[in-house]
């Protein structure tokens, strides 16, 4: 269902309950004119560009501030995600010497540039710009979006659903530090596109034998189907066709070492996606951080006087023994 019918089901919904109140309730307090106000308020609240919320004495509501201020997580905050782009692979080493994969993430200048309520699309969520780009290349409705948010031209947007706790005002700046080192996050995007591939490759078969007659079929798939009943192929079996480029989701990766001067974050492992493309990362959905640490909610707030240029990396706690340093 997309947010312009959860928004209208939700106007509705609001409207009946306006309606049957005005039934039942008699007092002097509650007005006929003060029914035809809050039903023309959540009427026109639909074509709205603020966010208000109904008054307990039932007059016309009042707007309600979204502040960028630091709050307390509770068990059901959830916040947002962010968008950043893969610069490449690095590698360390454990103590017994083998190769553990690493791979760069950039989050290229974050901004909030919408923000989405209860009140007028039925949901709680923000939508996060990243990266620059040209008037030239956006279309008519991306610059007018951008336009009416009144926030910078941006490259690529995400919407990310958060509580109603973690909301941020449109231009809220979001950047490595809103996650913190030692966490576990998932990263969604497009695996690398490989093309046609046989059952070998993209399925793992193990193949036919190389001898005794399997001639000219040694990396065939076998048998597809049945007889004459049900004398078909089944949907859903394993065949030859085109592999990658689809978007995945690795769960459960370890942030090992941030750069808040340059928005750089280092993750445990490979992600899907070719170098320079985009990828999501939000808070693992299975895996939470220890009770020991703490991460910045709703977002990190840099402090008066925090030169950020001159910020050391951060690098997570890896205990006594670290599995990157290589054993004597």
């Amino acid at each position: 269902m997309s947010a312009l019918s959860r928004g209208l089901i939700s106007r509705l919904r609001l409207l009946s309950i306006n309606s049957g109140a005005s039934h039942s309730v008699t007092s002097s307090s509650y007005s006929s004119s003060s029914r035809t106000n809050a039903s023309c308020y959540y009427f026109f609240r639909a074509f709205s560009t603020q966010d208000l919320t109904q008054a307990s004495d039932g007059s016309l509501p009042a707007s309600s501030i979204i502040e960028a201020k630091p709050g307390t997580m509770s068990s059901n905050s959830r916040r947002t995600g962010v968008i950043a782009v893969k610069c490449g692979m690095s590698a360390l080493w454990d103590k017994w010497g083998a190769r553990i994969p690493i791979t760069v993430l950039w989050v290229d200048d974050n901004i909030v540039s919408q923000v989405k309520t209860i009140e007028k699309e039925g949901i709680t969520a923000l939508q996060i710009g990243c990266g620059q780009k040209k008037e030239k290349h956006l279309s008519k409705p991306e610059l007018g979006h951008f336009r009416a948010q009144g926030v910078p031209l941006k490259r690529k947007l995400k919407e990310f659903p958060v509580s109603q706790d973690a909301l941020l005002p449109v231009g809220t700046e979001i950047g490595a530090r809103h996650f913190v080192p030692g966490q576990y996050v998932d990263v969604t995007g497009i695996s690398r596109g490989k093309g046609f591939q046989g059952v070998m490759k993209r399925h793992g078969f193990k193949g036919m034998p190389a001898s005794h007659g399997a001639s000219l079929s040694h990396r065939s798939g076998g048998s597809t189907g049945q007889r004459d009943a049900p004398g078909k192929v089944f949907k859903g079996r394993k065949m030859a066709g085109r592999m990658g480029g689809k978007q995945r989701t690795v769960k459960n990766v370890w942030i090992y070492k941030i750069d808040p001067a340059r928005n750089l974050i280092w993750v445990k492992g490979p992600i899907p996606g070719a170098e320079g493309s985009f990828v999501f990362i939000k808070d693992a959905m299975y895996k939470r951080l220890n009770k020991s640490a703490i991460l910045p909610f709703p977002t990190y707030f840099a402090t008066d006087g925090e030169d950020t240029d001159k910020l050391e990396p951060l690098v997570a706690d890896l205990g006594e023994v670290d599995p990157f340093m290589i054993g004597d």
